[in-house]
């Protein structure tokens, strides 16, 4: 049983930093590309950023290139999203998930979410 749980959704003003979590247990995490998704209200699911197993490739949405930092921790089997410069428009709930691959993004496990909500 694969599981990943999220940690370090809050409620922060717009111009803040937040700095959330994924930590994944019951396989080699390692093994694994992983992905951070998020879902505002009405919207459907998007991709954020997501990393490699070794963490040498890295890409992001457009819409937080620049202000978001994926990375990971292969040791501690857990993966770290740090969002700065938040904007109103990052609230959401974001997902973090386990990845087949970057080539396909096909996910193959999620997390449960946690709420990001940026205020002004």
């Amino acid at each position: 049983q694969v599981q990943l749980v999220e940690s370090g959704g809050g409620l922060v003003r717009a111009g803040g930093s937040l700095r959330l979590s994924c930590t994944v247990s019951g396989r080699t995490f390692s093994s694994y590309a992983m992905g951070w998704f998020r879902q505002a209200p009405g919207k459907e699911r998007e991709f954020v950023a997501a990393i490699s197993w070794s963490g040498g490739d890295t890409p992001y949405a457009d819409s937080v290139k620049g202000r978001f930092t994926i990375s990971r921790d292969n040791a501690k089997n857990t993966v770290f999203l740090q969002m700065n410069s938040l904007k109103l428009e990052d609230t959401a709930v974001y997902y973090c998930a386990a990845l087949a691959s970057l080539a396909t993004m096909r996910t193959i496990y999620w997390g449960q979410g946690t709420q990001v909500t940026v205020s002004s």
